[in-house]
């Protein structure tokens, strides 16, 4: 598959001149290959972190 620039881009959503650097609240989504459930699972609607979540931590 060749690269198609106005086919495959992407747009920054982060606010101009803002310091991400600073403490603060952020929110973020990691994907993962195929959707696997590499970092723990869900259990009654909460989050179960595995080994390889908390090596990260």
């Amino acid at each position: 598959m060749t690269y198609n620039p106005n086919k495959h881009h992407r747009r920054s959503i982060r606010l101009k001149g803002y310091d991400y650097s600073q403490a603060g609240l952020y929110y973020i989504t990691i994907c993962t290959q195929n959707r696997a459930c590499l970092f723990g699972k869900i259990k009654n609607g909460k989050m179960i972190l595995n080994d390889a979540w908390r090596l990260i931590e």
